[in-house]
């Protein structure tokens, strides 16, 4: 089948063996064409993948439609199969076809790593770093002998082009499958980058007897939002970027603004004072200023009689 390598994870098996997995969105696959010995001379199926074209060519969309097939699959492969008759033209294929205990074989295309040296592409150790090595540490050094061959062997390691091959790793362990998100998570690593097309084989290992497989990932339930939940989330984080104020002028705004917000407003009523108010007042204040006049006199007669003396 055709996947997408989607990352690496770790699970722990029924065992309580921790594994690290790599996920792979395996599927769905549909059956595109059949080939039969009568006919090509051998047994097989092409399926193919959504992968990453949206838009086919019109020979593919109809090479597609001769299969009732209407979604635009970017990525056809053929395998080899014993009898094309257990499978029909538009079929699907799902990841439910690997049972976990069971050993796969991963193929892809490595991640290109463009021209590279014989250090990195080969672990060459290169040069001593003295005796006069000024700048050959990583140099390839010698290629072969002069006169005999008097040549560069075919197959000589050297710097050059690095990645971007078609690469097989084989016989995985399929820890966990999940057919609800179409995922297959085999142990250890996969070639390719993140999100490149895979293709999973049987491998020709047995599956394990005694396999304790992880316990189902929890299913995945979408919430429906609505508009006013919406807008309070909206307002949230609205409130929550607005720039905090740290200044003392802006917290003591801050308080009186609060504080005058809390209490209530009182209508306080001016009343002009009356006639009579007015000199009740005035008598009220003669007594004062006698008071204020006596103690004068007083301080001022001390002060006369401590002068004779």
């Amino acid at each position: 089948m055709i996947g997408r390598k989607v990352g690496m994870m770790r699970l722990y098996d029924g065992g309580g063996r921790v594994r690290a997995v790599t996920a792979i969105e395996l599927g769905p696959n549909r059956v595109t064409q059949l080939r039969s010995d009568d006919r090509d001379g051998y047994a097989a199926v092409q399926v193919g993948y959504r992968g990453d074209r949206k838009r086919l060519t019109r020979p593919a969309r109809g090479h597609l439609s001769q299969a009732g097939v209407e979604e635009p699959l970017g990525a056809l492969r053929e395998f080899r199969t014993d009898d094309s008759a257990d499978y029909s033209p538009g079929q699907e294929l799902r990841v439910d076809r690997f049972s976990p205990g069971a050993f796969v074989d991963v193929s892809g295309v490595s991640k290109g790593k463009g021209f590279a040296g014989g250090v990195k592409r080969w672990g060459f150790h290169g040069g001593p770093k003295t005796h006069g090595q000024s700048d050959k540490h990583r140099g390839p050094g010698s290629v072969g002998a002069g006169t005999t061959p008097g040549r560069v062997w075919k197959g000589q390691k050297m710097a050059g082009h690095m990645g971007a091959r078609n690469k097989t790793v084989r016989n995985l362990l399929v820890v966990l499958t999940d057919a609800d998100r179409n995922l297959l998570f085999v142990e250890g690593s996969v070639p390719g980058p993140r999100n490149g097309i895979v293709v999973v084989r049987v491998g020709r290992r047995s599956a394990l007897r005694d396999y304790e497989s992880p316990s189902p990932l929890p299913a995945f339930e979408p919430v429906e939002v609505g508009e006013e939940q919406q807008a309070e989330a909206a307002m949230e984080a609205a409130d929550a970027a607005a720039p905090a104020e740290t200044t003392e002028a802006g917290e003591a705004t801050t308080e009186t603004a609060t504080a005058t917000e809390s209490e209530p407003l009182v209508e306080a009523s001016v009343e002009e004072p009356s006639s009579e108010d007015a000199g009740a007042g005035e008598e009220a204040e003669e007594p004062v200023e006698q008071q204020t006049e006596d103690a004068d006199d007083g301080a001022e007669d001390g002060a006369e009689d401590g002068a004779k003396e």
